[in-house]
Parts: C-alpha cells; sequence; structure tokens
C-alpha cells in the first residue's frame, strides 16, 4: 500500500534546520513557503531574510536531503528565494520612501579607506542578487566619479534627480556636479541642505540597502545625516594603528549617542601576503587593534581587509575590486563582510516593530 505523504510530514522533516542568528528552525521562521505534494515530487520555496546569506547553500542541501529522506519521495524541488527584512517603508514617507534597509559606512578620520570598503561592499550585496544604491555623502571630497568611472550630472525632471546607475548600483554624489577640479567652498547650512536633497529628492526608487559614505569625522556633515536618515545601522571602518582606533571610537560614541545600532568594525589594510608567500601575513599597522576596540566596547568585530595593491590600482580606473576581481582573496573577504551585515540587519529588523505601526494610536469612542 502506498504511503501517504501530508503536509505535516515534509514541515516535520525541515524542523531540524535551524537559522543560526534568530536561533529558531526555519519552519517555525516561516520560512517554507508555497509546499505542494504531487504524488513522489515535493515542492515548496525557503524564503531568506536577506539574499546575502551565507548559509543558502546548507539551508538548501539540508532540505532536499532531509525530504528525500521520507518514505514514498522520489523528487524534491527546492527554490530559495528572498525578501529582504528591514523597515517598512510608506510611499508618502518624504525621505528615502522606497529604501528598507539605509546603512552608514564611517569612520573617524580619513585616509582609511572608508570610501572603497563603502563601495566594494555594496558591490558584494549587490552580487547576491539584493537591490543597492550608494551615497557619496562627503560634500568637500566626493571620490565616487573616480572609483566608479561614472561621470557627469545626472538627469533630473519635475524637482527630482535620477541617479546616475553603474556596476549595478545606483549611485549619486556631489562630485557628479562638479567640473574637475573645482573647489567646493561651502558653509554648514549648505551643506546641511544639500545632505537633505539627496535624501529627499533623489528618485533612488525599491531598495534594499541604501550605503551612505559618511564624511570622515563627527561634524555638521556627519550628525545632518543621522539624525535625518532613517539609519538601520553603521559600520565604522578603522585601520588598526592607534590613532585610526582612537577616532573610530568617537565615530561609534556619536552613533550611540543618537541611538543608531552599530553593525560592527571592519579593520581595513590589515595585513599584507606577498604574491610568493601565500601563507604569510605582515601587520604592517599593527595587529589586532579593531579587534581590541570591538571587544572593548561591546559590538561585533566584522572583518579584516587585508592590503592588496589591486585594489589601489582598480579604485584608481574606475573598475572596483568586487566587480573586477571578484575571486580574489580581497574581493572574497567583502563577500563574507556583506553577508555579516546583512544578516545583523535582518536580526535588527526582526526585533523592531516596524515602522508603518510604531505611530499608531488607537481612538476609541466607547462600545459601537
Amino acid at each position: 500500500m502506498p504511503t501517504t505523504l501530508s503536509h505535516t510530514d515534509v514541515l516535520d522533516a525541515l524542523r531540524p534546520i535551524v537559522d543560526p542568528d534568530f536561533g529558531k528552525s526555519i519552519v517555525d521562521l516561516g520560512f517554507v513557503k508555497n509546499l505542494s505534494i504531487d504524488g513522489a515530487r515535493v515542492a515548496f520555496d525557503i524564503e531568506l531574510t536577506t539574499p546575502a546569506c551565507p548559509v543558502k547553500a546548507e539551508f538548501e542541501r539540508q532540505a532536499r536531503e532531509r525530504v528525500a529522506a521520507l518514505p514514498g519521495v522520489a523528487e524534491v524541488d527546492v527554490t530559495m528565494t528572498a525578501q529582504t527584512r528591514g523597515r517598512a517603508p510608506a510611499p508618502q514617507d518624504e525621505v528615502l520612501p522606497g529604501v528598507r534597509n539605509v546603512v552608514a559606512v564611517a569612520s573617524g578620520k580619513g585616509g582609511v579607506g572608508k570610501s572603497t570598503v563603502a563601495l566594494n561592499l555594496a558591490l558584494a550585496l549587490r552580487a547576491t542578487g539584493a537591490r543597492v544604491g550608494l551615497m557619496d555623502c562627503d560634500v568637500y571630497g566626493p571620490s565616487l566619479p573616480l572609483l566608479t568611472g561614472v561621470h557627469g550630472r545626472p538627469r533630473a525632471e519635475e524637482k527630482r534627480i535620477f541617479p546616475h546607475e553603474g556596476w549595478g548600483l545606483k549611485l549619486m554624489s556631489m562630485g557628479f556636479f562638479l567640473t574637475e577640479g573645482s573647489p567646493v567652498i561651502w558653509r554648514g547650512p549648505m551643506v546641511h541642505g544639500l545632505i537633505r536633497q539627496f535624501l529627499t529628492d533623489v528618485e533612488w526608487g525599491e531598495l534594499d540597502y541604501l550605503m551612505l559614505d559618511m564624511p570622515p569625522g563627527t561634524g555638521d556633515a556627519a550628525l545632518t545625516l543621522t539624525q535625518s536618515a532613517p539609519l538601520s545601522g553603521a559600520v565604522i571602518v578603522t585601520t588598526a594603528n592607534d590613532l585610526s582606533l582612537i577616532d573610530a571610537r568617537k565615530g561609534l560614541a556619536m552613533f550611540q549617542k543618537v541611538d543608531v545600532p552599530v553593525l560592527g568594525i571592519v579593520e581595513n589594510m590589515s595585513y599584507f601576503t606577498p604574491p610568493d608567500l601565500p601563507d604569510r601575513k605582515y601587520y604592517i599597522f599593527g595587529e589586532g587593534g579593531g579587534r581590541r576596540v570591538a571587544q572593548e566596547l561591546g559590538v561585533e568585530f566584522l572583518a579584516e581587509l587585508p592590503i592588496d595593491p589591486r585594489v589601489v590600482a582598480s579604485g584608481d580606473s574606475g573598475k572596483p575590486i568586487v566587480a573586477s576581481e571578484p575571486e580574489i582573496e580581497v574581493s572574497r573577504a567583502f563577500t563574507e563582510l556583506a553577508g555579516l551585515v546583512a544578516r545583523r540587519l535582518a536580526v535588527l529588523a526582526e526585533r523592531t516593530p516596524p515602522i508603518a505601526d510604531a505611530n499608531i494610536t488607537w481612538v476609541t469612542d466607547g462600545p459601537s
């Protein structure tokens, strides 16, 4: 007599698969969707919280093996999908209405490679299938045109500015509005106005992630962004030397004062591996500084990014390293970093009430 397979049998087989970040079964989390049974064929989707999930392949393997082991199953069709978690933006929102996660990439000082990290992190997220934008917030020293090779004034229609698109990203920078070598000599109110315009007048559309390449330091422009943009979290970029670490602490303190979650610390230019000595690491700027600061301040240490001359060369030529050479060590490090950032954001979104419900006031006039 043929075995009758039920939906409950399939879900019970999948229940032992636990998401490591949420600490719950993918069944209890509601990740299993569109389950169907047609004779000996079982089909279902696993909908993850981000396309950048680093355990996606492991989930698929376990799910396929567990269901295939059930009596009477001859074929298992698993489709991996993703629905990025984040705030629930409403179309009437004035600031970034279609953006689910806004992430500040910041440093306490210049010269630590923050813009390069912001761009390559955005590209690593994009490579997973996410919709990603990058806003260059440094009014006085915009670097996005050089790093991406994208130039020229963006299109504007009916008081809306349309971002450039390059390398699969939506891009906006003050540098797109300047001629080569033009200095920006602006006072605070003008800088505030431009940042506000980038947040409200640019047609970003629907994005899973908008990365903000923050201006260095904790001055007016940085404070304007933390107070005006609906930030989901911040990534602090530093190097291992003491001066950078002191400033990284200041940047982290700024975000904590305005209640923006710090996703973690990235140590850039952490070590150098000579091409002829692939097993050696030389810590030119000191070893373990970023990790010590993260531990001291109670935040996550996200990554050590190696020194690679190809990163500089690719930036100078407008061909970002993650896009131009995705298989080398530093690009793989950015891919791992993107997965960590995406997962941290998903966990934060799960713990935070949706914005759409946060300001509801219930009014009753007594019994109806």
